[in-house]
């Protein structure tokens, strides 16, 4: 691609998530959206292949949907109250679209089947940018809106979500795949707690955003897309494996590691607000996941395929590791004990 285009394509995308996270008018909200979208599309169908091309074709398809949706919503909102102010969503009819129409966008369950497909056709870069920074604005409007938004429907949607990302995940061999059930499993742990908590909901996505990022840039360094690319690649790179495990580890939320936090303070949260059902429910829904991400962790670092020995060592020069990669495993890894600071900011 055209470095002068990439560099189009990368601004409009940074242009659209700051003018949604920043305005507090629907129709604003929306054009964020919509620039995020376009400028996305041709980052999906850079390869020019048929796979690209379809998953860029079913996003834009779901993306339109979902934004019409949303703009509906705001209409008939301002219709019956007058009000185009995002915090000012009072309508039941509006809040139910809202939800449907962000659930799509983000691909919470039962709008989720578009994501999966999406990822599998994307280059692992995009893959990183659809899985972190364009699930950023909806995210947003979810935090804007919560105080607005119906608790049984968004507990039954993240449940859900929790128990699909994990069942579905579980038979992939095809690592984008798997990354993308992930995602919407942690989605469902943001949506549940949501409505009581809105900064822990961000501060999870905070957590999610760097260790899915160290995940994807690592597979990227190392051209990891399948288990079996992933289980040689442990003799030409062994640090950086090593630390892909505990990177996934740290996914999977296993207490040493950064994830465990945002999980252990969504289950406290939850029985504060005597929600112990569906805690409970949830939080062994996670065994699900943990199998996928102890599969993945396994195959990365202690699985050795069969190879004779002189071809156990590369002897060519590996390419250095970026200093990126170094700081956002450190952090997917060591952030437990500066827990403390990040209660106090939550």
């Amino acid at each position: 691609m055209n470095p002068y285009a990439k560099l189009t394509f990368s601004l409009s995308l940074v242009l659209g998530t700051t003018i949604t996270i920043s305005s507090n008018h629907w129709v604003t909200a929306w054009t964020g959206l919509e620039i995020n979208t376009l400028a996305i599309i041709p980052l999906i169908s850079k390869p020019h292949h048929p796979r690209a091309i379809e998953a860029a074709i079913k996003y834009f398809l779901v993306q339109a949907a979902a934004s019409t949706l949303l703009l509906f919503s705001s209409m008939i909102n301002a219709w019956h109250t007058g009000q185009w102010d995002i915090t000012q969503l009072s309508h039941p009819t509006s809040s139910l679209l809202l939800t449907a129409a962000i659930a799509m966008k983000l691909g919470l369950v039962p709008f989720h089947f578009w994501f999966p497909e999406v990822l599998q056709g994307s280059p692992l870069i995009t893959a990183m940018l659809l899985s972190t920074v364009m699930k950023f604005p909806p995210i947003t409007i979810l935090f804007l809106t919560s105080h607005s938004l119906n608790p049984a429907l968004l507990t039954t949607m993240a449940i859900a979500s929790a128990a699909l990302g994990g069942w579905m995940g579980l038979n992939q061999t095809q690592i984008r795949k798997i990354l993308a059930f992930s995602s919407i499993s942690h989605l469902g742990w943001m949506s549940i707690v949501l409505i009581y908590s809105p900064k822990l909901t961000l501060a999870t996505f905070y957590i999610y955003c760097t260790m899915t990022s160290a995940i994807f840039l690592t597979l990227n360094t190392t051209k990891s897309l399948k288990l079996s690319t992933m289980m040689t690649s442990w003799t030409k790179t062994p640090m950086l494996n090593t630390t892909l495990m505990m990177t996934l580890l740290s996914l999977a939320g296993l207490p040493p590691l950064t994830g465990f936090l945002p999980k252990w303070l969504i289950i406290q949260e939850l029985c504060k607000q005597e929600m112990t059902a569906p805690a409970t429910i949830i939080a062994i829904l996670s065994l699900l996941s943990l199998f996928f991400y102890l599969r993945l962790a396994y195959y990365s670092t202690i699985t050795l395929p069969p190879n004779p020995t002189n071809l156990m060592k590369q002897w060519h020069a590996n390419k250095p590791t970026s200093t990126l990669i170094a700081a956002l495993s450190s952090m997917s890894a060591l952030l437990l004990p500066l827990s403390p600071m990040i209660l106090a900011l939550i």
